[in-house]
């Protein structure tokens, strides 16, 4: 099966992960849903090209997960902000979060990168997330308290990006005064033309190649 007829299945699971299963696409999602919602900002924490980024945020746009609000006329810029569909990816962000924590984590001991609190009850948010009224999981219904490795880790992220963008920006332009021609340049004449446009070809000088004198012999009588 081809990744482009996935989403014609009739597997949800695999109409779910044409739409969202590319780490990119839920790097996006956790970064919007932290607050970070600029485009730059996002690429700063993803290390996402931006050609990647545009790419995959019109794709998330067109699926309605996240939606564009202008918060600059002139020049024109937006921000990323999650639709109703796209805040139903907090819960599947939090099991992945929550996997992690389970089993080891990328640094061994499962630590947490954020501590997530309930915003109702104070109570952490460690484990599977249980709502006695049976909402789905948001993030906005908690706060959140970032651990000082990962804000490090983030800081050094933007201050990473923006050297490197820095670095590839082209030297200054040289003035643009105009070259003025040589002395020996500007006498030089321009070569004639024929009626037709065409150079005319120089004619043989007589003096431009010497002739050669001929030895005379003495004639004996």
């Amino acid at each position: 099966m081809s990744w482009g007829s996935v989403s014609e299945s009739f597997c949800n699971i695999a109409r779910s992960l044409s739409v969202v299963g590319d780490r990119w696409t839920l790097l996006i999602m956790r970064e919007i849903s932290l607050g970070v919602r600029r485009f730059e900002e996002i690429q700063a924490q993803t290390g996402m090209s931006s050609h990647l980024l545009a790419t995959r945020l019109k794709r998330l746009e067109e699926d309605k997960i996240v939606e564009r609000r202008v918060y600059n006329a002139n020049p024109l810029r937006h921000e990323y902000f999650a639709t109703p569909k796209g805040k139903d990816l907090d819960a599947v962000i939090l099991a992945l979060r929550n996997w992690d924590l389970r089993w080891g984590g990328s640094d061994g001991k499962g630590a947490a990168s954020v501590d997530l609190f309930d915003k109702k009850t104070g109570k952490p948010i460690d484990g599977l997330w249980n709502n006695p009224n049976g909402e789905t999981f948001s993030f906005s219904n908690t706060t959140s308290v970032m651990s000082a490795a990962w804000k490090a880790e983030r800081e050094a992220n933007v201050a990473s990006f923006y050297a490197a963008k820095k670095g590839t920006l082209s030297p200054a332009t040289p003035s643009r005064s105009k070259t003025r021609p040589s002395k020996k340049a500007a006498k030089t004449k321009p070569a004639s033309k024929t009626a037709s446009g065409r150079p005319a070809q120089r004619k043989a000088s007589a003096t431009a190649v010497p002739k050669r004198k001929s030895r005379s012999r003495a004639v004996s009588n």
